[in-house]
């Protein structure tokens, strides 16, 4: 046995479970991790300038690629309760992040000593395990059991809480022995797979719903070749879009209140058997459960069991990781397919592509102020089926993802339930250091942008390159949008006039100057016809320059984006396309 500090252990455990990528802040509590850190010399380190920021930019490393878990670190006190929207963020998704905190020496744990605060008790609702580890001897088993807990079930987040004299204690660990806990999946059967494909045979409409289980389980491949086999159309939801590329003619669009298609919802209002995998019925997709639910009948794929049944009692149900039961639910569909078992769904899947060619939105409109439909229009000549877009919630999200397209998993990154302001940048960082070859994309509102626009400078300062589109209408337009029920305009409104920067025509904060202050190239454009152009030179000042350049566009002030509060009853603000010339990069899939 080798004698060593229990944080030495610690590093080495990190780098043996293959999380080498930490993004924190030092501080007095949590030093003798970072003393470890730097003996080892094998844990990469971005140094974020807000704790918030380092837990999101762990989640976008995460959400990034298949078996990634990023690592965020911070000190004792209001450094653990800053992560606490970056835990909560990746339980809602089910992303798994580990969460290390500095703490108080255990013998004044309960003195109020500086910064001691029970971090563990205040992460328990948002974390899927969170504990302070009281003994050294113990934290190479509370590492060995995180890792297993992020990955096993319904991943998730965990924090560890490390007091100093617990980091600093010598303790017996021997490495080379070390191995990771295995990690159970439940898997459907071949039972249920037959019943699963039988009810789908008796359906003369069935369409499946991919959630983000299917992103999460890395079974988009599966997903595809199940659709292909079957000749069952599929609606991704928002956590699960790019599972099947937008372009595939079993594509069938978006289902939802918001974030949607025309076409997506007549298609679900069409259909009369659903499987639904790995996805969770979320209330912003169903709207009203009476209309979504209609006649249909449901199967639920889940690998938690307490989701079946969360929302409503689908009419059959399998517990299963979503790639265990597709790669069951291929093999029974290859063999049916060679008995000729399988129904001929030619038809069914062209009257969806009917419904995409002619249930479009406009987006080529050519007023100044901007219209944001025409930014999506551009963003989409821009930049081609490798791009990967990050995003969180506003008007900015819904209405990209609206018009823009996904071709690939993982290439739509977005923060689905529960959606912080500012989650962007930093989110944008951690994918661009998992993914430094791709486009990276960031797409916010300003509100969105501003909440933690510093982590601008983290960009600057590692050389971490990307893309920020920035649609400026100096509004909290999602809320304003809300609060039209209201019959008010009331403390959503970000305009100004800036005495420094006449040139922002009143819409207040000068992004430009801001990110050129904190080390960043930034463009405005304020023409349609320059929303082109200044993507185009942003892409090749980003490979000049590497770090992250904002693209600023000024909207119009006012936007109401296409939702409602029923599938069947989504309220259409704006024009909606005629002909080609109204969508001209939409994807219209014809026969």
């Amino acid at each position: 046995m080798t004698r060593m500090r229990a944080v030495d252990a610690a590093v080495l455990i990190l780098e043996k479970e293959g999380s080498t990528q930490a993004f924190g802040l030092p501080g007095a509590a949590i030093n003798p991790f970072y003393s470890a850190m730097r003996a080892h010399g094998g844990i990469k380190h971005v140094l974020a300038r807000h704790v918030e920021a380092a837990s999101h930019m762990a989640e976008g490393y995460t959400r990034a690629r298949a078996g990634n878990i990023g690592v965020c670190i911070g000190t004792s006190g209001p450094a653990g309760t800053d992560m606490i929207t970056g835990l909560y963020s990746a339980a809602a998704d089910s992303i798994p992040i580990l969460c290390i905190t500095g703490q108080a020496p255990v013998a004044k744990l309960h003195k109020e000593d500086f910064q001691a605060v029970d971090i563990s008790a205040i992460a328990k609702p948002v974390a899927k395990w969170a504990v302070t580890v009281m003994e050294a001897a113990q934290v190479p088993g509370t590492f060995q059991k995180a890792f297993q807990v992020m990955r096993e079930g319904r991943p998730g987040p965990v924090l560890i809480d490390l007091p100093l004299d617990v980091q600093l204690a010598e303790i017996d660990f021997d490495i080379d022995t070390y191995e990771p806990l295995p990690v159970s999946r439940p898997a459907a059967t071949r039972a249920q797979a037959e019943r699963v494909l039988e009810m789908l045979g008796a359906a003369a409409q069935p369409l499946i719903v991919a959630g983000g289980g299917v992103i999460n389980a890395d079974a988009s491949d599966l997903l595809v070749e199940f659709a292909e086999l079957t000749g069952i159309p599929v609606v991704p939801t928002l956590m699960g879009w790019g599972s099947i590329a937008d372009d595939h003619p079993l594509s069938a669009g978006m289902v939802g209140l918001q974030t949607s298609h025309r076409y997506g919802n007549a298609t679900m209002l069409a259909s009369d058997v659903v499987l639904g995998i790995g996805n969770r019925w979320a209330n912003r997709h169903t709207g009203g459960l009476d209309v979504y639910r209609g006649e249909r009948k449901f199967i639920h794929v889940d690998i938690e069991p307490t989701q079946i049944g969360r929302v409503f009692a689908p009419d059959y149900s399998v517990v299963s990781d979503a790639r265990a039961a597709l790669q069951v639910f291929v093999e029974v569909a290859r063999e049916w397919a060679a008995d000729g078992r399988l129904a001929d769904r030619n038809a069914w899947a062209a009257e969806c592509r009917e419904r995409r060619t002619a249930l479009q939105r406009k987006t080529h409109f050519e007023n100044t102020p901007i219209k944001p439909q025409r930014v999506y229009e551009e963003m989409n000549r821009a930049f081609g089926p490798d791009v990967r877009y990050v995003s969180t919630i506003g008007l900015s999200q819904i209405q990209a993802a609206q018009m823009l397209h996904v071709y690939r998993p993982r290439h739509w990154i977005n923060a689905g339930q529960a959606g912080p302001l500012g989650w962007t940048v930093p989110a944008t960082l951690g994918v661009a250091v998992a993914d430094p070859e791709s486009t990276v994309v960031a797409l916010s509102g300003d509100y969105d942008f501003q909440f933690l626009i510093e982590e601008l400078a983290v960009g600057a300062q590692f050389n971490i390159p990307y893309i920020h589109v920035v649609v400026n209408n100096s509004y909290l337009g999602l809320i304003r949008q809300a609060q039209r029920n209201f019959d008010m305009d009331y403390c959503v409104q970000l305009a100004f006039e800036n005495i420094n920067s006449p040139e922002v025509d009143g819409y207040g904060v000068d992004h430009v100057k801001v990110a050129e202050g904190l080390g960043c190239k930034a463009l405005r454009v304020s023409e349609p016809d320059g929303i082109l152009p200044a993507l185009e030179q942003a892409k090749k000042l980003m490979v000049e320059h590497r770090v992250p350049i904002v693209v600023e566009v000024i909207l119009e002030r006012v936007t109401n984006v296409s939702m409602g509060v029923e599938i069947d009853n989504i309220i259409e603000f704006e024009d909606l396309a005629i002909s080609p010339e109204d969508a001209p990069t939409a994807l219209a899939l014809l026969d």
